[in-house]
Order: C-alpha cells, then structure tokens, then sequence
C-alpha cells in the first residue's frame, strides 16, 4: 500500500488478491464481468497504491466496479456522489452545531465552566465521506468511490486532489487526521466535461467501453436472475442496435438490465415488437427518443421476432 499503510494492511489485501486473475475471477463472483484491461488497472489502484480514475459512457459499469471491489474486499463502499456546486464541507466533516448550542445552554443553567476543548471533541464531529474513508480502520483499507466527478466545478477538483494525495486532513480544533489504511479511491467520469490535467497525472486511467452483446447477455442473467438466456441474448442485441441510433442518451447496461427484468415481469420468453413497444419506457428515457424509434420501426429491435 502507500507509506502511509500497516503492513499488515498490505498482506491482508494481498491474501485476497495475489493476481489479476484471482482479481478477474473474484469479480465474476460478486457478479462483476471484468476485461483484462479493467481488473489490470483496478489491481494496479489496489498494488501501487493509486487512484483509478475509469471514464465511459453512462451505464457501462463505472460506479458498479467499485462496488463489486469493495465487496471482494469485504470492506466499506464509501461513495461521494458528485454535482454541481457541491462544497468540500459536505464530504469532509462539520461539528454538530445545535447538540454545541445545547451544552452551551446546560452549562449556563448549571451555572459551570466551559472550557472550548469541551465543545470541539468526538461526540460533537459529524464525519462526511472523506473523513470516515481516512479513519477507517481495517483490516483491509475502504474503498472511496467519488462518482461522477465530471459534475463538480474546477475547485472542488482542485480541493480533492490535494487531499487524495495526502490521505490525511486537518481538523483545526483537532488536528492532522492522516489515514493508517490508506482507501482505495476509484474516480468515475461520464465526460461530460474534461478533468484537469493535474489530476489525470495522478491518476491511472482506463476506459470503460461498451461490452460485446455475449457479454452484456451474462451480464443482464446474473443481474435479473432466472431471465431466460435467449431473452437476455435478444435484449442484448437490441440495446446494440439502439446505440447506434442517433439519440440523445444511448442505453446503457443498467438500461438493458431494467428492460429484461420488465419483460420477465410481463412473462415474456423472446422480445417481439409488441413486447418492445409495451416496455420501450425501461431502456429509453426521453420521448424523442422513443418517438424516433417508433418512427423507425420497433420491428428491427424485435430480433426474436423470427423464431
């Protein structure tokens, strides 16, 4: 791990991921479908240690990647969701501000001293993300996935990359607070804006690109359990074809998971064009979209439509 980690740490990891195919194959068990490339770069973010930052499409398995590690891991998900305008306060800590006022309020009543240490302890910090990832304290460090980072503005970038560097922070009334387990920190983008360069140079990189339609067929299966295999194969090859339509938000594998876990609601054994256009509401989220499909025909979505 980093200089920062026990090296007990580092061998507690180590136990559960030797290698790249023991990483690929434990993937497979908590129902994650990795590619060389993926479980390289996230066995690299485990070893080195360093930030994996994985960018791609919406849907295409970013955020769902750091979940199946940390459950491989048997270690906490700590997830920062991302948006506009979010502040470094909401995902570093704050102090509980009315229990402070009702202790002020007590000890003037029972007429007693104060001191301000009394005030600014433990039971009156609230931890936000950041600081329960730093203060986790093992065997096995946390994961700390900050999800769709592309949604933040340039100073809240700026603000966690210096900390993700240190894996410590300070707390005024405290102190330093540097991490004895040092988390595993996954950065997802959908790219709707670019990263700095600063960061990128930080951080290993992969891309996560669409899955082949025998994949993503595996995929949806263990995801919506009991769905019959040629549905899943058919939904599959839909979802392909949909992607390439000129839509405004293009499928992705969450999409075609909510799609087959419809169908087999309504007991649907292959997708027809009947079936397509009943659950069109599943894999297309806005009304062009399903409009230009409609216009189109739903029968090219329909590929099992001849068996």
């Amino acid at each position: 791990m980093s200089s920062g980690a026990r090296p007990g740490a580092e061998a507690a990891v180590r136990e559960r991921i030797p290698d790249v195919e023991t990483l690929t194959r434990r993937l497979g068990e908590a129902d994650y479908l990795a590619d060389e490339g993926l479980a390289t770069a996230l066995f690299f973010a485990i070893g080195l240690p360093q930030p994996l930052l994985l960018e791609g499409e919406a849907g295409v398995g970013k955020t769902e990647a750091a979940k199946a590690l940390a459950t491989l891991l048997d270690t906490p998900l700590i997830r920062v969701q991302c948006y506009e305008g979010i502040d470094a306060s909401e995902v570093l800590y704050e102090w509980n501000y009315p229990r402070q006022l009702l202790r002020i309020r007590l000890a003037e009543t029972d007429r007693g001293g104060l001191a301000e240490e009394q005030l600014f302890g433990d039971d009156y910090l609230i931890r936000r993300p950041l600081l329960r990832a730093i203060e986790h304290p093992g065997p096995r460090p946390a994961v700390l996935l900050i999800d769709e980072l592309d949604r933040a503005d340039d100073d809240f970038e700026a603000f966690l990359l210096e900390l993700l560097a240190e894996a410590s922070l300070t707390i005024p009334e405290l102190g330093t607070i540097t991490a004895s387990h040092p988390p595993i920190v996954i950065l997802t983008s959908n790219r709707t804006r670019d990263l700095h360069d600063a960061l990128k140079r930080r951080c290993l990189y992969h891309w996560i690109d669409y899955p082949s339609a025998e994949r993503e067929a595996e995929i949806v299966r263990r995801r919506v359990p009991g769905a019959p295999a040629e549905l899943a194969a058919d939904v599959a090859a839909a979802v392909r074809n949909l992607r390439r339509e000129e839509i405004q938000k293009a499928p992705g594998i969450a999409e075609a998971i909510d799609w087959v876990a419809a169908l087999r609601l309504l007991g649907v054994q292959r997708l027809d064009a009947d079936a397509a256009g009943r659950t069109l509401g599943a894999v297309l989220k806005y009304r062009e979209d399903q409009d230009l499909v409609r216009e189109r025909g739903l029968e090219y979505l329909a590929v099992g439509d001849g068996d």
